[in-house]
């Protein structure tokens, strides 16, 4: 759950609205569209994606606040890389191809049961 930016209460994800101080959570009052607030003495302008490429309309620029345009301009962290586990790889793989499988297998025991009929 989300917190409130002004009291710091835990409020619900479709909140419009904070339920302890009533400072509004959501642009317009609608619970689709996320209202963003800048820290205490910065600006939004200033890690915004859209005023990096000078591409901002927005009125309040670059001194916004409040935005609901906003995009973090900074790169997200990279997830974790996982292992890769060869065996369950294999495995997953030998379920999906049972029949190739098959037939690789009984063209394998024809040739070597050729080869042994000619000596």
């Amino acid at each position: 759950m989300p917190t409130c930016p002004k009291c710091h209460q835990k409020v619900s994800d479709q909140a419009t609205a904070c339920p302890y101080c009533r400072v509004e959570l959501k642009a317009f009052g609608h619970p689709g569209m996320p209202l963003h607030r800048a820290n205490k003495d910065e600006y939004l302008c200033d890690t915004c994606l859209y005023h990096a490429d000078d591409t901002c309309n927005f009125p309040q620029r670059p001194y916004a606040i409040e935005c609901t345009l906003y995009r973090d301009r900074t790169p997200p962290p990279e997830p974790p890389k996982q292992p890769s586990d060869w065996g369950r790889s294999l495995r997953i793989w030998c379920q999906r191809h049972q029949r190739l499988l098959t037939l690789a297998v009984l063209i394998a025991i024809s040739i070597i049961a050729a080869i042994a009929a000619q000596k």
